[in-house]
C-alpha cells in the first residue's frame, strides 16, 4: 500500500510501508520547522500507536525537545493541549477512520492548529532533503501528562453558554440515557467522562481503551448496527458513535436508526445560533462548512440571520476560512463540529455538548430534532483513481452545461434543488462522489453520470 501524506498528515500501512525509518525522519523533520518549545503527543489507542509514540518521543528528545505524553487521548485534545501549554507544535498518533493496519500522524502547530498547505510543504522539503541537523544535546525524559481529557472536558464547561446559564441544569434533569461506541479508541474515557458531568446514564458499548476494533472504524450506519440494536435493547435516548481519534460525531436516534453524520454540523448550528447570544454580539452570525456537506446548513442559518460560507474539504481549510471571516461555528459533514470559542479542530466531545444543550433547551428528544431539519438525500460514493483529477474536470465541465460550477476543491456542479461533486480524497487513493437532492433518485442520477465519467 502506498503511503499517502496530504493536509490531513501522514497515513500508511503496518508495518510495510509505515516504517520505522519514516517516523523519524518525519520526526525530525517536524523539529526542524516548529519554533522553539515543548511538544505534545497523543494517540488514538491503535496498538500500533505504542510503538510510534516511543519512537516520536526518543528522537525528538534528541532533536532538543521536551516531549509531553498524553497517553491515549482524541486529536482534539492534543490540539488543546498545545494550546493550553503553549506548546511549540504537536502530532496526533492517528489514521482517523482509517482501518486497524493503518497508522498515521497529523501535524499540529503552536496554534493549535494543523499544519496548512504551505506548513506541510515546509515540513515535506525538510523531510525529502534531509534539510535538518540537531546539536548534540542532552536529552530531556519526556513529561507524562494524564489531564489532558479532563482539561479538556472543563474548557467545555467552561463556556458562557454551560457556565453563565441554567442549561446543565436542564440537560441533567433529562437524565438522558445514552450507549457509546467508541470502537475501543480514544473516546473510550473521554466521551463517557463528558456525559457523566451532564448527569447522564452512560451504557459503553465498545470502550475499553484496547485499540482493538470491534468492527470498520468508520462511523457510518452500516458499521453501526451493535449501536442501533444496543440503543433498543437499553432503551436509550440515544447513541453515540465516534471515530478512532474522536474528532468525528455521529448520532443514532432512541428508535435505533442512525439519523446520517450529515445532520451532527447542522444540530450543532442550530445549538450554537438558537443561543448566539452567549457566542456572538454579531446579528448575522458567519458559519463555515466544507463544499461537501448538506445545504441543511444554509437552511438553518437563514432561520436565525446567520451566513454560510464553504470552503474546500480539509479541517484547516475549513478553519483558516473560519479565521479569516470570524465564524461562529463551523465543521464537516463527515460529523466533525468546529467551535472556536473552545479550540479551532473538528471536536466530538464539543459537539456532543452542543447536541445535549439544543435538546435540553428545545425540550425535544434526537428523532424529534433531527425530523425537524429539512429533508435531503445524500449520495457518497468512491472509486479508485490514480489519475489527474484535472483531466476529469474538464470533462464534466464541458459535459454538464446550465449548473454553477465551483473548482476550488476538485468540481462542484450546482442546480437549483441539487449539487453534486467529485474531488480528490486527502486520505486515499480514491475519488469521492457527493451528490445532493431532494430525492434519493436524482441524487443518484448525478453520482452515476460522474462514475460514468471517471471510468
Amino acid at each position: 500500500m502506498p503511503v499517502i501524506r496530504s493536509i490531513s498528515g501522514l497515513r500508511a500501512t503496518m508495518p510495510e510501508s509505515l516504517t520505522q525509518d519514516l517516523v523519524i525522519n518525519y520526526a525530525f523533520a517536524f523539529a526542524s520547522v516548529v519554533p522553539d518549545g515543548p511538544i505534545v503527543i497523543g494517540r488514538d489507542g491503535r496498538q500500533s500507536g505504542e510503538w510510534i509514540e516511543k519512537l516520536l518521543s526518543d528522537t525528538l528528545s534528541e532533536a532538543g525537545k521536551e516531549v509531553f505524553l498524553l497517553g491515549i487521548v482524541p486529536t482534539p485534545t492534543v490540539q488543546l493541549m498545545v494550546e493550553q501549554k503553549i506548546a511549540a507544535g504537536g502530532i496526533a498518533i492517528t489514521a482517523s477512520h482509517n482501518p486497524a493496519q493503518w497508522n498515521g500522524l497529523k501535524f499540529i502547530n503552536y496554534q493549535g492548529v494543523f499544519f496548512d498547505f504551505h506548513e506541510n510543504q515546509k515540513l515535506w522539503k525538510a523531510l525529502d532533503e534531509k534539510s535538518y541537523s540537531f546539536p548534540v544535546v542532552t536529552k530531556i525524559s519526556p513529561v507524562v501528562m494524564n489531564d489532558g481529557i479532563e482539561s479538556h472536558i472543563q474548557e467545555i464547561l467552561n463556556l458562557p453558554v454551560f457556565k453563565n446559564t441554567k442549561i446543565p441544569d436542564k440537560i441533567r434533569k433529562r437524565k438522558f440515557r445514552v450507549v457509546v461506541d467508541a470502537v475501543n479508541a480514544s473516546g473510550s474515557v473521554a466521551i463517557p467522562s463528558l456525559l457523566a458531568k451532564f448527569g447522564c446514564e452512560v451504557h459503553p458499548l465498545y470502550c475499553d481503551s484496547s485499540g482493538l476494533f470491534p468492527h470498520t472504524p468508520e462511523p457510518v450506519p452500516e458499521h453501526l448496527k451493535d449501536l442501533s440494536k444496543a440503543v433498543l435493547e437499553q432503551k436509550a435516548d440515544m447513541g453515540i458513535a465516534v471515530d478512532p481519534d474522536a474528532d468525528r460525531l455521529v448520532l443514532i436516534d432512541h428508535k435505533g436508526i442512525p439519523i446520517g453524520e450529515e445532520k451532527t454540523i447542522a444540530l450543532a448550528v442550530e445549538a450554537v445560533l438558537s443561543l448566539k447570544e452567549y457566542f456572538t454580539t454579531e446579528a448575522n452570525p458567519k458559519i463555515v462548512v466544507n463544499y461537501s456537506t448538506s445545504r441543511m446548513v444554509e437552511d438553518v442559518a437563514s432561520h436565525y440571520g446567520g451566513v454560510v460560507y464553504r470552503s474546500p474539504v480539509g479541517e484547516i481549510n475549513v478553519v483558516n476560512l473560519m479565521k479569516q471571516v470570524k465564524a461562529v461555528i463551523g465543521g464537516e459533514g463527515s460529523g466533525g463540529v468546529i467551535l472556536p470559542s473552545c479550540h479551532f479542530g473538528r471536536d466530538s466531545l464539543v459537539g456532543t455538548a452542543l447536541i445535549l444543550c439544543l435538546l435540553a433547551n428545545k425540550g425535544c428528544s434526537l428523532h424529534e430534532a433531527s425530523i425537524s431539519l429539512p429533508h435531503y438525500e445524500m449520495v457518497k460514493m468512491k472509486m479508485e483513481f490514480s489519475g489527474n483529477i484535472s483531466n476529469i474536470i474538464d470533462i464534466v465541465r464541458k459535459t454538464f452545461l446550465g449548473p454553477r460550477i465551483t473548482i476550488d476543491d476538485g468540481v462542484k456542479l450546482e442546480f437549483a434543488d441539487s449539487w453534486v461533486q467529485l474531488r480528490a480524497s486527502n486520505t486515499e487513493p480514491i475519488v469521492r462522489i457527493i451528490a445532493e437532492a431532494p430525492t434519493k433518485m436524482e441524487a443518484d442520477n448525478l453520482v452515476y453520470r460522474l462514475m460514468d465519467l471517471v471510468r
